[in-house]
């Protein structure tokens, strides 16, 4: 075989491997929190929300795990659900329900929007009107 018709060839594949279709690409997948470099500082201020927080008329939100595997359980008039969630650097926690991500971080009563927990001081807060405090 000639130099030009290996060099035909190697073009002709090269120009079909540039003008074949590339896979569809696939959905970022979440890392959790303890495979990143960040999560190594996280725990100790993330694990000091762990535990039960109460809400109103019997609703509540627990935090559990530790060393970037979480889990929050939020239990509401429906009954409980659970979430796998991450720590955030700002001393929050992530997780998703029902498609949306929802964020909990430390606040007070009043930051609930909440009146039945308005004098409280040590509250986590996931948005207004959904709250939980320890009395």
């Amino acid at each position: 075989m000639s130099i030009q018709k290996v060099s035909a060839a190697l073009m002709a594949a090269a120009m079909l491997v540039a003008c074949s279709k590339a896979p569809p690409e696939q959905p970022a997948q979440p890392v959790p929190v303890a495979a990143s470099a960040a999560s190594a500082a996280l725990p100790a201020s993330a694990d000091r929300w762990l535990g039960r927080w109460q809400g109103p008329e019997g609703t509540l939100l627990e935090l559990a795990g530790s060393a970037g595997a979480y889990r929050v359980t939020v239990r509401n008039l429906d009954g409980p659900r659970s979430f796998d969630a991450t720590a955030e650097a700002d001393a929050a926690f992530s997780f998703v329900r029902d498609g949306v991500k929802e964020t909990v971080r430390p606040g007070s009563g009043a930051d609930t929007g909440m009146k039945w927990l308005a004098d409280k001081r040590d509250c986590l807060v996931v948005k207004a009107g959904e709250g939980y405090c320890r009395d």
